[in-house]
This record gives C-alpha cells, sequence and structure tokens, in this order.
C-alpha cells in the first residue's frame, strides 16, 4: 500500500493533463462511434478491458508483483490485436467516415462525389425509361437486406448501374445497395409499404418507401412507365426535378457535397 501512496504523492501536473488528454481521446473516439454499428459492443467491451487493467494495475503496484506486470503487458497487446480483427468492419467503416472529412479531404486526390454519380446513373436510366432501385445505407445496417441479393462490393459506376438495370440483366428486378461508399449487393428484395389509398405506385416505390419506414437509409428510385425520379427518405417520397437531381442527392448524402475545382 506504500508504493500505492508513493504513486499519488508523486503525481504531478503533466501527470493530470496526460491522464486528462488520454481520457478526452477515449471520449472523442466513441462520439465519434455513436449509434453506429458496433458502437454498443466497442464500448461494453473498451469499459470492460480498461476496468480490469486498471484492477490489475493496482493490485501489482500496491504488491509490487513484477511478473504479473509483465502478464498484464502482454495480456493488453493481445487484447488491442484481438479488437482490431473482431472490429474489422467498424474500423473500416470509421476510416471511410474520416475521409469524407474537408480537412482530410484537402491532402487526397479529388475524387468524383457518389451523388454526381448516382446523379448520372439516374439521368441517363430515366432517358431511356429503364426502372432502377437503388438503396442507400447510412448509420443503420442493410446487412439483412444485403443477404438477399449477388454481393458485388463494387466501385459506384454510372455504367455499372446502368448495365444491373438494364431490362435483360438477371438483377434488373430487385434494389442495388450501397454501403460505405461501394456497391455491396444488386438483386436485392425490399420490404414493401402498404399500398396507398390515394395515386398509384409500382412495387420499386412501395419498396423504397417500405426500406425508408423501417430504416434510415436513403433510397433512389427511377420509374420505368414514365422516368421520373425520386426520392424516399424518412417513409416520405419526393419527386426530383432533374436540373436539381445532383445539388438535392448531394445535401442527402453525407460527405458528397461537390468539391470546388
Amino acid at each position: 500500500m506504500e508504493r500505492l501512496r508513493d504513486l499519488f504523492d508523486g503525481l504531478g501536473w503533466r501527470d493530470v493533463v496526460e491522464i486528462l488528454l488520454l481520457a478526452l481521446i477515449l471520449y472523442a473516439v466513441l462520439r465519434f462511434l455513436g449509434n453506429r454499428r458496433g458502437a454498443g459492443l466497442v464500448r461494453g467491451l473498451a469499459i470492460v478491458v480498461a476496468g480490469t487493467l486498471l484492477l490489475f494495475q493496482v493490485i501489482i503496484i500496491s504488491f509490487d508483483l513484477t511478473e504479473l506486470s509483465r502478464f498484464v503487458d502482454y495480456l493488453l497487446s493481445i487484447a488491442l490485436l484481438a479488437m482490431i480483427i473482431i472490429f474489422q468492419p467498424e474500423l473500416r467503416r470509421g476510416l471511410f467516415l474520416l475521409g469524407q472529412y474537408r480537412l482530410v479531404q484537402l491532402f487526397v486526390p479529388r475524387s468524383v462525389p457518389i451523388a454526381e454519380r448516382l446523379a448520372e446513373a439516374a439521368l441517363a436510366l430515366s432517358r431511356e425509361y429503364t426502372g432502377a432501385l437503388i438503396a442507400i445505407e447510412q448509420n443503420m445496417s442493410l446487412d439483412n437486406y444485403i443477404q438477399t441479393g449477388e454481393r458485388l462490393d463494387a466501385e459506384v459506376s454510372p455504367k455499372l448501374l446502368r448495365a444491373i438495370f438494364h431490362k435483360r440483366s438477371p438483377l434488373h428486378d430487385g434494389a442495388v445497395i450501397i454501403a460505405e461508399g461501394r456497391i455491396a449487393a444488386a438483386g436485392c428484395q425490399l420490404p414493401l409499404a402498404d399500398a396507398p389509398t390515394e395515386g398509384h405506385f409500382g412495387m420499386r416505390h412501395r419498396a423504397a418507401l417500405g426500406l425508408s419506414e423501417e430504416t434510415d437509409a436513403i433510397v433512389l428510385v427511377v420509374s420505368e412507365e414514365t422516368g421520373r425520379i425520386s426520392l424516399a427518405i424518412g417513409g416520405r417520397l419526393e419527386t426530383l426535378a432533374k436540373e436539381h437531381l445532383t445539388l438535392r442527392l448531394s445535401s442527402v448524402l453525407p460527405g458528397t457535397m461537390p468539391l470546388a475545382a
């Protein structure tokens, strides 16, 4: 106990600053995760690991247990490696979101925002009167719906989207799901909203409304009959003006505002 008392007696202002900085970094990481997929599990595991290590450190300092101190160091290294492996999808998502910040984008080559690619594909499909259904994942995971289709993991490309929704394509009847900035799957089945009492909605529009009611996904729809382009958000369907399509998509898709040339 004397070693533990000496430790607190020798605690200086530099040590306090370091502890506060570490606490601030941990708080920022947890806030960054927010309500995203896996965030609750990360928080719980972090609290368990931190509490266990703190208890071990108190015991080690109190009784001067050198061998136990080495064991804890090895255990910490293994725990960090295990967390990287277990939470690889969440880390990948976090890095993707980090890359959307303006400050980071200053140091990377300019790329075409996803809103511009989607707008180009939607306009082309509209001119051809080709029906399309594209769901863009937000904070809530769409893995359950991705599993109903054919996995692709491809870059978002107007030509690829037009090929998928071509009338002779075997995947044109289903939905394309975009997750983490990439086409995750095609030919996916989405939940259908109830048939409206007024007006007429086709299966694509009902599927768009159904998914937007159950999740926070943003769903882009192109009508095969009229060529009309619509957007489903939060259980509501809005018709988009073609001349303002890119601007509207940029406003609802985070991190996709057009960059200055």
